[in-house]
């Protein structure tokens, strides 16, 4: 990998993001509405995640989607090729329960789709950007999923 955007092209590499992000949340939401698993995990890593401010969520979809795409794109692939990578990133994703596997094979779908990216064009850029949004548009779905913050206890004087 070269660049995070292929030089003298850099409207390619938004373009495939925007497009990538679209296919992926399309595919999410087909999962969502064919599996009952995929209708269920939301509420479940909604819970394991607890309430997230706006801020949380985006900086966590920028840290996860930056982070993840440098290493598995970025020094997984260019180590191992693109298959190995992508099915490592899958592999991330495994829960310990069944119903995560709904979660473990999206993120193979988009480990495939982002690796394939950056082996055709040599770029992270629209990787990176359709990661951010797919996490993204996912955490603010989460966030209204979420249960409500608990009101802090009061301190006892002491």
């Amino acid at each position: 990998v070269d660049a995070f955007v292929e030089p003298g092209s850099p409207a390619v590499d938004l373009a495939g993001g925007l497009a990538l992000a679209a296919a992926l949340l399309g595919l999410w939401a087909l999962g969502r509405r064919l599996f009952a698993s995929g209708r269920e995990i939301e509420g479940e890593i909604a819970r394991l995640l607890g309430p997230l401010s706006r801020e949380e969520a985006l900086a966590l979809a920028l840290l996860s989607g930056v982070a993840e795409e440098v290493f598995f794109r970025g020094a997984l692939q260019a180590w191992l090729g693109w298959l190995p990578a992508a099915v490592a990133f899958g592999l991330l994703h495994v829960g310990p329960r069944k119903v995560f596997r709904i979660w473990t094979a999206f993120a193979l779908a988009a480990g495939v789709l982002f690796g394939l990216w950056v082996e055709l064009r040599g770029s992270l850029g629209a990787p990176i950007l359709a990661h951010v949004l797919v996490n993204g548009v996912q955490l603010a779905r989460l966030r209204r999923l979420a249960p409500p913050a608990s009101p802090a206890s009061p301190v006892p004087p002491g």
